[in-house]
């Protein structure tokens, strides 16, 4: 029923929706879904500051709306700014008593592009302020608004319309920037990966998110049939596969403590991750061989971290 709340973990999420029908996202969009579970796990007593991007211009084409809560489009660059701006202004009116002391939740949504790119420097600012809000990063690894251009999130090899793949190229030639750790690197107090492919993990984490006191930051993979040239019934098991493999581990550092959540015995090959995609088509049996040299070093990395935490 509308309104009702339904249990998960140990939080409860209404089974109202924030996100109206009637988008114009892609069929089988990872990012859809994974912003219709954020919103479930937020509630309604938010305020959403969104950069351009796939979320923005798939929610909002004038003159209709797919949000049921305050919402404001901001610019590419500057959504942490604007959420800073917002959860300021929110302090002093409450504290003025021009508004109702209340407990609203200043949220930021960006994509890949507008959060590791052009969105970078901002973000940085408000960790450092120690603004109370958080960030939620939905990470399709390239600017699929706008045509499909590499970003510094681009994974390795994958080919893009300004990386493209050829006889001289293998597509991207760098490895995927790791935002999440430069956000433990501001020493917030908390720090997140989620997929759609595990939607209770990823509200749990985005409610948590919400609920902690300071800057959050939650880093959220979001597949995408039209830039990653995958079925558009694929996202969730691309989204599994992705955690299954170590290309996107999931965990979360709470006050500088690293918890991984989903823990395999054994890493499944990044080939079965990489075949599943068009753009990694082109990939020879070394460069294959190379991603899988580099995520297990990487997830190795993340290993020694979590268990400086365990003893």
């Amino acid at each position: 029923m509308e309104g009702q709340s339904i249990k998960f973990g140990k939080n409860f999420v209404t089974t109202e929706e924030f996100l109206a029908q009637g988008h114009t996202f892609c069929t089988g969009c990872g990012e859809a879904l994974a912003l219709r579970l954020a919103c479930k796990a937020l509630g309604r007593h938010v305020i959403i500051a969104n950069a351009t991007g796939c979320t923005e211009v798939c929610t909002s084409p004038l003159p209709v709306t797919s949000w049921r809560v305050p919402w404001i489009h901001t610019l590419f660059e500057n959504t942490a700014a604007t959420a800073s701006g917002i959860e300021a202004g929110l302090k002093i009116l409450m504290k003025k008593g021009k508004t109702p002391e209340k407990n609203i939740k200043c949220v930021a949504v960006a994509g890949d592009g507008g959060t590791t790119d052009i969105g970078i420097q901002a973000l940085s600012g408000a960790f450092e302020r120690n603004h109370d809000f958080l960030y939620l990063c939905f990470d399709n690894e390239a600017y699929m608004n706008t045509g499909i251009q590499r970003s510094s999130a681009t994974p390795y090899g994958a080919s893009t319309t300004t990386a493209p793949a050829g006889k001289l190229s293998i597509g991207q030639t760098t490895w995927k920037k790791n935002l999440p750790e430069i956000a433990v690197a501001h020493n917030i107090p908390y720090v997140a990966t989620a997929s759609p492919g595990y939607p209770f993990d990823l509200m749990n984490k985005v409610k948590k998110g919400g609920d902690i006191k300071g800057p959050a930051y939650v880093h959220i993979f979001s597949p995408c049939p039209t830039g990653w040239r995958h079925a558009t019934d694929l996202a969730i098991e691309i989204g599994r596969l992705a955690v299954e493999t170590g290309i996107f581990p999931l965990y979360e550092v709470e006050n500088g403590r690293y918890k991984l959540n989903i823990d395999r015995p054994k890493l499944k090959p990044v080939e079965e991750y990489l075949k599943t995609q068009g753009r990694f088509r082109h990939l020879l049996d070394e460069e294959i061989e190379k991603i899988q040299e580099h995520v297990n070093e990487e997830y190795a990395k993340l290993k020694a971290k979590v268990a400086c935490f365990s003893t």
